[in-house]
């Protein structure tokens, strides 16, 4: 994922691809990742997605689909992004070289497996409460913090992540954020995700 801090945007997996693909037309200047997270949906639904958003001239280079290395790479998209239910990272990698992966993790011990794996980035949270995980404590700074420190590959906040608590998640070394409902169920997308590109970029900005 570079050296660069990013944003990244994740589907709802309960939207039209109408209105996915509109949001994500929409909020894509301001973000560096789409994930297409759609579990319930077939592997050519998935295709006529990344399709209509080519359409709507969001680039391929954006686009990252959640566990179907398969898909993403008929797709020529940047990359999949895994968790423990999907293939296995280091085969993914082999097979799909061209495909930078990604992986869901949920503890120090998961994170550094998933870095030796070959996994390019992490995803690691919920760092905060979130309505998407009712009922699970968050893992919080500390935790965050810890599987920071622990791998060398950037490691991306993910879970209740809003511009009041970019600062925190800064200062424990995330290398960027990711946001689902924040984004692509907010009242307004456009002006959530160019708040959130705003805070992270500003002038002696807290990234």
């Amino acid at each position: 994922m570079g050296t660069r801090n990013e944003i990244h945007a994740i589907s709802t997996g309960k939207q039209s691809i109408e209105k996915l693909t509109a949001i994500a037309a929409t909020i894509h200047p301001f973000v560096d990742a789409i994930h297409i997270r759609e579990k319930s949906r077939s592997a050519i639904e998935i295709y006529h997605i990344v399709e209509k958003l080519a359409d709507k001239e969001v680039p391929l280079s954006k686009i990252i689909i959640n566990d179907r290395a398969d898909v993403a790479s008929a797709c020529k998209v940047n990359g999949v992004h895994l968790a423990h239910h999907s293939l296995p990272i280091r085969p993914v990698k082999k097979q799909f070289p061209g495909l930078r992966a990604g992986y869901s993790c949920h503890s120090p011990d998961e994170a550094l497996t998933a870095e030796q794996e070959g996994a390019d980035y992490l995803f690691y949270g919920h760092v905060f409460p979130t309505k998407s995980k009712p009922g699970l404590p968050p893992k919080g700074l500390d935790q965050l913090r810890e599987v920071c420190r622990l791998v060398q590959i950037p490691v991306i906040a993910i879970g209740g992540v809003n511009v009041e608590n970019l600062q925190d998640i800064k200062l424990a070394g995330a290398r960027g954020i990711a946001v689902m409902s924040g984004f692509f169920e907010a009242a307004d997308p456009y002006q959530a995700a160019k708040q959130m590109f705003q805070v992270m970029n500003r002038t002696g900005g807290i990234w």
